[in-house]
């Protein structure tokens, strides 16, 4: 008989009359490794939090360990095993490493006093069973990424964990601590802790999946094995539509370059880095995190000042003191994370899009013309696909891929011809990512030149004419994207 950790069956949740899961049925058994995935607002999320006990489920039946739960609390998931790994990871910065994985458990032991020294052996213990080895008195304020999550994966594993959830897990992470991650599911599986792992990139759900569950509408549409699956027979599943990805056919507009680096130097970012952009271009920039590609795309937009090195735009050269004066030279900037860096997302639709550009929006009584603002809005979300029931909804209530759309919105509206978009689809579902691609090779081949600073290998195969690549601050690989493949540019951002 196989082990399971938890069964999920017929499980029903509305809210305010809105059915949001519909008879989810769902087991999953000891060691697996399942990749839940669906769009943005599918389901996964309340589901995830079913299984938490953070939400309770309206009707249905909870198994958790051969033990039936008519409700559940997050206490009892706890107790049970189950933990969720989020992508904030949920631990505290200014306790050490040792106390992050083993003082909740003392704590919850109910000793009179803190055994520091167990707390530091049982951190070792935890650390070694997954193969990583941190300083158990580093603050894990100070860590990074993938350290937090290794500190919160090793927590779960001293609880005793089951069952580990791991919400978008590999977002932040470098491609080699992506590697490292997969190890250490890996191992997790070897030791019967099954693992949840939901994620928007389809190569590394085929890559770590033993099984794959669809959630489309609420409702789960397949689960199954992962071999029985194609990445085109499981886009459908997840849009219920065919989504056919044609890869960029470049169209040379001239052979005058619109955008030229040379030798362009931050210190301790990026060293002597030289390129050109020519008109109708997508250029694609990848790199590890922390390899200087954020850095660099900071200083084609003036929020950096370089040390050295000359930038030239249509042939002139120019220098950025800030980011009026790459406005000024007709440069855009979408940044990588829109949520604290491209949106105000208390703010209208109509505020966000106008917002680089209000001050054109003033009549000679310098009062805002507000009819204008509108309209440029209007003009701006239909021409991105933005759904929006009006230009007056705020933008922290669309879905992730509109929120892009709009933060592009916000930067077309000041008329650019050099656009530079750092990571436009992290986060985003397949259908989103999709529609994405075809704005910005719709942009390029208007005349728009294009640089796409990405490490989703499958985005830059599909979406750029030209590739390079950046390791430790330099430029170490540059080829024409028809004349490459996945293996070649992995291994190059990894060397």
């Amino acid at each position: 008989m196989t082990d399971s950790v938890i069964q999920l069956t017929n499980i029903n949740k509305s809210f305010s009359g809105f059915r949001v899961l519909s008879n989810i049925n769902l087991t999953i058994n000891a060691g697996e490794i399942l990749c839940l995935v669906g769009e943005n607002g599918c389901g996964k999320s309340t589901l995830i939090k079913i299984i938490s006990g953070v939400y309770e489920a309206d009707d249905g039946r909870i198994t958790i360990n051969g033990r039936y739960y008519p409700s559940l609390i997050p206490t009892d998931s706890i107790k049970e095993g189950i933990h969720v790994i989020y992508q904030d990871f949920s631990v505290f910065p200014n306790l050490t490493v040792a106390e992050n994985i083993a003082l909740g458990t003392q704590l919850v032991e109910g000793g009179k006093f803190i055994d520091w020294r167990r707390i530091r052996e049982d951190a070792a213990r935890s650390l070694e069973l997954i193969g990583v080895n941190i300083d158990l008195e580093e603050e894990v304020g100070k860590l990074s990424v993938a350290q937090k999550q290794i500190v919160a994966i090793s927590r779960a594993i001293l609880q005793d964990a089951r069952l580990i959830i791991m919400d978008e897990p590999t977002t932040a992470l470098t491609q080699k601590e992506i590697m490292r991650l997969y190890s250490i599911i890996d191992n997790l599986s070897k030791r019967g802790i099954a693992v949840i792992f939901v994620s928007h990139k389809l190569d590394e759900v085929f890559r770590i999946s033993r099984r794959i569950a669809v959630i489309r509408n609420g409702e789960m549409v397949v689960d199954e094995r992962v071999e029985t699956f194609q990445k085109e027979k499981l886009v459908y599943y997840m849009t219920g539509q065919e989504i056919e990805v044609d890869p960029f056919r470049y169209i040379p507009k001239g052979n005058e370059s619109v955008l030229r680096v040379e030798n362009l130097t931050i210190d301790g970012a990026f060293y002597d880095v030289s390129f050109e952009l020519l008109r109708g271009e997508i250029l694609g920039i990848t790199g590890q995190l922390g390899s200087g590609r954020t850095e660099l795309a900071k200083a084609l937009f003036g929020i950096l000042k370089t040390d050295s090195g000359q930038i030239f735009v249509n042939g002139k050269p120019v220098k950025f003191r800030s980011i009026r004066d790459a406005l000024a030279e007709k440069i855009a900037y979408v940044p990588e994370d829109r949520l604290t860096e491209g949106l105000f997302m208390n703010r209208s639709v109509t505020d966000n899009v106008n917002a680089a550009i209000v001050d054109s929006m003033t009549r000679l009584s310098f009062l805002i013309d507000e009819r204008k603002m509108v309209e440029e809005a209007e003009k701006q979300i239909a021409g991105l696909s933005v759904k929006a029931p009006s230009v007056d909804v705020l933008a922290n209530t669309f879905s992730g891929g509109n929120q892009q759309r709009i933060v592009m919105a916000k930067w077309l509206a000041t008329r650019p011809e050099i656009l530079v978009l750092n990571g436009p689809t992290v986060g985003v579902d397949v259908k989103s990512k999709s529609e994405i691609h075809r704005i910005v090779k719709s942009l390029a081949n208007e005349g728009f030149a294009v640089i796409l600073i990405s490490d989703d290998i499958g985005e830059l195969l599909t979406t750029t004419n030209r590739i390079l690549v950046m390791n430790s601050g330099r430029l170490i690989f540059e080829t024409n994207t028809a004349k490459t493949d996945s293996e070649t540019l992995e291994s190059k951002i990894t060397e």
